[in-house]
């Protein structure tokens, strides 16, 4: 199966992107190997800015950047990105409704060996409680590619998310993106799985077992959590009565409090949320972390039988 890292598909696509509009400014908190915006500084030299270790600046810059009629795309690690510039993203940039496109990587407990004060677990909760922000998750390097291509279309502040592993490629090259409306993947009338990210991979694996045991499970990317897919939402929950929500990300806050707060008023079923339970990551290899927080399709199928049984 063929895998590639959302980072490296950001870089990649911001180099195709800066070919295409000269109003773009790259800017990076000197991690830029690591992002992979250093693809776009190879390129477009002029266009590209080392804030330095200085994650506030950064953001104040691209704020002021984007006050001069720039399209900007501001990189770091997501735990600097919304934790540490956290202030200057909320009132530089969404409250003053910057054009600015935060793109940060190496989210989630993949992050690895770097351990639970580089693993940014909470970010998503940060980031759509800020009024105005968009909040996307892409789940492989095509979608990723044709999110920033909607996202320099897109006028305001968005948070887009991105991780450091490679990961399998589900979406066939030029496969349509659309802001706001998440990707229906697999049908199924017994239960709806809700994905973001690095889970939607290991959802559909799940609901290929399952259909094997006789449960048919539809499986849905939901790229976007703000603006959240509220028809495809409260379709899934009244066509199949019962939903999980698998995320790499805090139960508390992301994806599942997206779902549960939507569902809860419209369309009240059960739901089971999949992801850290108020807990920080710590060091260890991606795929020991990912088995040691459950995060597994093993565990996406046993939660499928619960949800069943209840």
């Amino acid at each position: 199966m063929q895998k590639q890292a959302t980072r490296d598909a950001y870089g990649l696509a911001l180099v195709e992107l800066g070919h295409l509009h000269e109003d773009i400014v790259v800017l990076d908190a000197d991690l830029s190997k690591s992002t992979k915006t250093a693809d776009f500084a190879k390129v477009f030299p002029g266009r590209f800015i080392n804030a330095g270790i200085a994650e506030q600046n950064m953001m104040g810059m691209a704020a002021g950047l984007a006050a001069s009629g720039k399209k900007v795309f501001a990189s770091t690690f997501a735990i600097f990105a919304t934790g540490r510039a956290f202030e200057q993203v909320r009132n530089s940039l969404a409250y003053a409704g910057m054009n600015v496109k935060v793109c940060a990587t190496h989210a989630g407990i993949t992050v690895g060996e770097d351990g639970g004060s580089h693993q940014s677990v909470e970010d998503i909760a940060l980031m759509r409680s800020i009024p105005g922000m968009l909040v996307v998750v892409p789940s492989d390097g095509v979608i990723t590619r044709q999110a920033l291509i909607s996202l320099y279309e897109y006028e305001g502040p968005a948070y887009l998310r991105l991780g450091r592993p490679a990961v399998p490629v589900i979406y066939d090259e030029g496969t349509s993106f659309e802001i706001g409306r998440g990707i229906k993947l697999r049908g199924g009338q017994d239960v709806a799985i809700i994905a973001c990210g690095i889970m939607v991979h290991k959802s559909l694996e799940a609901a290929a077992i399952l259909a094997g045991q006789g449960i048919e499970a539809s499986v849905i990317d939901m790229h976007t959590i703000k603006p959240l897919d509220r028809e495809m939402v409260l379709a899934a929950a009244r066509e199949t009565g019962a939903i999980l929500t698998v995320e790499e990300h805090s139960i508390i806050g992301g994806l599942g409090s997206a779902v549960c707060e939507l569902v809860s008023e419209f369309q009240p079923v059960p739901v089971k949320r999949m992801g850290l339970e108020d807990t920080f990551g710590q060091s260890g290899s991606p795929d020991e972390l990912m088995n040691y927080y459950g995060l597994t399709v093993e565990k996406i199928v046993d939660n499928i039988h619960m949800l069943i049984h209840k």
